[in-house]
């Protein structure tokens, strides 16, 4: 194989679509974003038109063939969000909005598919860590069929698949997010249709793609129409990817047993491997090697972070958030002492993931006097996901994982100061990569080691990505965040009730 040409990665985040161009080495020669809205008609409602997602696409490739030679890239692959799920026709053509992972109203089917008694079910649903998210594709699907939505020639894609679909005309699902999401499991032959008989889905089949392809499998080649839009080379191969934190995992290089992988973006994702699969309460998974073969991966969330900074800059900053605004924001809030000068606020604005998952758990602000200002607020907000991420953390110790160190990728890395207090909240040094993309780096990885350039992931990794930094905990402050640490957890489990009771009487 000759060690020239560009490996394209595209990443289709919450707010907007990034891409990134690499060679084998990992130099990034373009990268570029284009945003595009979330509809929040309601709450726990959130939505988007798919169309957005492919014009987000052809503008940024437009804008890059003026800066690359489009002609060069040798292969491309694809990551996003999980579970956002799109109802289409059999042409893919969408029907309504796409109903986004961070949507709630599938609450209800969440909560049922997980009360049923039945042996099988429950040994299916213990390697999702127990249960089933509302966030997820199976809970979505049955939330569709539910809404009288599902009939005769109509598809339900996630966001993955219909990019896949748009670019192949093959329409297939990543073994990656069917792994993690869809309840596919490849030591019990995948799909089960006793299980989905059980929880009212027996007729999946009908509605979600048949084939299952592993991450670096290859697709099928780019159709004419696809490649005269992107201004690529007709038939240039695709090659499966997956969910973008987790395929972020690959991007930071932290796909090693000991690394924790850090995703820093409108949520926050945790995730590390492990070489047998480990059942603790409180995470999702373990999930069979969705990602690496004979890897065991296990997941942690926080729903509610990067947001709560898009939130802050909305309501306290005329929603402009420029370096200027930023930071001076930053100044001010690094001349606040730990713990907020007595403020703790609870991250689970939109639900806690981990360890409680508990759909109905919403914000806090607790400690606000008269002498406190917009700035306290703001640090307070950094410290609160700090300390959920400590908490997962402490979920994977309960199970026996290690973590020796974090590898942090996302847009939340370009905050130094939040970085820093992660790293003395959780006591754990924190690694953060030369490119804040990783999704769009991890999905170029992948294309590279799908077109041959690599024996496997791990080689790629190691050498198309490079650490930039490296943030160290200060042991003083580590010790004066652990009273405030301590209060957070008293707060979640007595708030825990009445944020239900509010849920109740404000429903969704």
């Amino acid at each position: 194989m000759q060690k020239h040409g560009y490996f394209l990665g595209i990443d289709v985040g919450t707010q907007s679509l990034k891409i990134g161009i690499y060679n084998h080495a990992g130099k990034k020669f373009y990268q570029d974003q284009q945003p595009y809205p979330t509809y929040f008609d309601h709450a726990g409602c959130a939505e988007q038109d798919a169309e957005d997602w492919w014009a987000a696409l052809l503008t940024i490739m437009n804008r890059a063939k003026s800066e690359v030679d489009l002609n060069q890239i040798a292969a491309l692959a694809v990551c996003a969000t999980s579970s956002t799920v799109l109802l289409t026709d059999t042409n893919g053509r969408p029907l309504r909005r796409a109903v986004c992972w961070m949507d709630q109203r599938a609450t209800p089917q969440e909560e049922s598919i997980n009360s049923v008694e039945d042996a099988h079910v429950q040994d299916i649903l213990q390697y999702a860590g127990g249960k089933v998210s509302g966030e997820w594709m199976t809970a979505k699907s049955i939330w569709f069929k539910e809404q009288g939505l599902l009939t005769k020639g109509r598809y339900l894609f996630e966001q993955l698949d219909w990019f896949n679909f748009r670019l192949t005309g093959k329409r297939v699902a990543s073994k990656c997010n069917a792994s993690c999401k869809w309840n596919y499991i490849e030591g019990k032959d995948g799909f089960s249709p006793l299980f989905f008989e059980k929880i009212g889905f027996h007729d999946y089949t009908a509605y979600w793609p048949s084939e299952v392809v592993k991450v670096g499998g290859k697709i099928a080649g780019l159709t004419d129409h696809a490649a005269a839009q992107l201004g690529l080379k007709k038939a240039t191969p695709v090659y499966q990817g997956g969910i973008d934190a987790h395929v972020g995992m690959i991007g930071s290089n932290a796909i090693s047993k000991g690394k924790m992988s850090l995703i820093t973006g409108t949520s926050f994702v945790h995730l590390i491997h492990h070489h047998e699969p480990v059942f603790q309460p409180g995470l999702w998974g373990p999930y069979q090697a969705p990602l690496v073969d004979g890897h065991w991966l296990l997941e942690g969330g926080q729903l509610s972070c990067g947001s709560l900074i898009s939130w802050f800059f909305k309501e306290f900053e005329e929603g402009v958030k420029t370096n200027g605004k930023f930071n001076q924001l930053i100044a001010e809030c690094q001349d606040i002492s730990p713990g907020s000068e007595g403020l703790v606020m609870l991250d689970s604005w939109q639900g806690n993931r981990t360890p409680y998952r508990n759909p109905h758990a919403s914000g806090g602000l607790i400690g606000l006097t008269l002498a406190h200002s917009k700035y306290h607020i703001f640090r307070a907000i950094l410290e609160s996901t700090a300390y959920g991420t400590k908490h997962v953390i402490e979920t994977f110790q309960k199970g026996g994982i290690t973590v020796d160190r974090i590898v942090a990728g996302g847009g939340g890395t370009k905050n130094e100061l939040w970085m820093q207090i992660i790293s003395d909240v959780t006591g754990i040094s924190i690694e953060t990569t030369t490119d804040t993309e990783t999704g769009a780096r991890g999905a170029a990885i992948i294309a590279a080691y799908g077109a041959g350039y690599f024996t496997n992931l791990f080689t790629a990794a190691d050498q198309m990505v490079h650490i930039s930094k490296t943030y160290s905990p200060n042991r003083t402050m580590t010790i004066r965040y652990q009273d405030y640490y301590q209060l957070y957890l008293e707060l979640n489990r007595t708030l825990f009730p009445v944020m239900k009771e509010l849920r109740h009487l404000s429903p969704i």
